[in-house]
């Protein structure tokens, strides 16, 4: 598969990209999709909320008022859960909300979305570029010279770019990773893939398709 090289001005660089079919190319497997989005966001999950059952709550226990005479239901507590004051009803307890996947499930996900992004037209490779100084202005420039500015944009790069990941973090729609590092929800998070063409050897490394040159990783 093959893609345009933007350059950071909007226009084409004249040259293509050599996007491996295995990965950009495949039938997207929605199952799979689906599972590993709900890895990630259930593994978030802290699973400390806690309530107190009719058993936990302070108070209730004398009886409240006599058996007979009041017109009134018998009553054993005032922390039944039908009061106010009283426990919770099958409330939410502390526990562990983890899910896993087989590092092949993982890497089929990502996989997967990354070829449902090409298909849908949503993935850029641009040239590798950088800023000197972190500029919020920059970023803004090149997403605009991109025509996604109005779009929640993932930002791939080769390596760890403190720079530009700061020129990025005042964009709530803007998120710049190393090339290897996405999850599956963060690549179906984004409205569009912006790669770094020197992103791409680092990408498809991460998937075991291709060895990356040390000197250059």
């Amino acid at each position: 598969m093959k893609l345009k090289i933007h350059k950071t001005d909007g226009k084409s660089s004249g040259n293509e990209a050599d996007l491996n079919d295995q990965i950009f190319a495949i039938e997207p497997n929605e199952t799979v999709l689906y599972e590993d989005v709900r890895r990630f966001l259930a593994n978030k999950r802290q699973g400390t909320a806690n309530t107190k059952e009719r058993g936990e709550v302070r108070g209730g226990g004398r009886k409240a008022y006599k058996q007979k005479g009041t017109g009134m239901a018998r009553r054993g507590s005032i922390r039944s859960p039908l009061l106010k004051g009283g426990g919770t009803i099958f409330g939410p307890k502390p526990r562990n909300y983890t899910v896993r996947l087989t590092k092949k499930a993982k890497r089929l996900a990502r996989m997967s979305a990354l070829s449902l992004k090409a298909s849908e037209e949503a993935v850029i490779v641009v040239e590798d570029f950088s800023f000197d100084v972190p500029k919020t202005k920059e970023m803004v420039s090149l997403l605009t010279a991109l025509g996604i500015s109005d779009k929640k944009v993932l930002v791939l790069t080769k390596e760890t770019d403190r720079v530009l990941y700061k020129s990025s973090s005042n964009l709530q729609k803007v998120d710049v990773l190393e090339a290897g590092k996405p999850s599956t929800y963060e690549i179906m998070n984004a409205d569009v893939i912006v790669i770094q063409e020197g992103a791409l050897d680092v990408l498809e490394a991460s998937f075991g398709f291709n060895k990356v040159d040390e000197d250059a990783a």
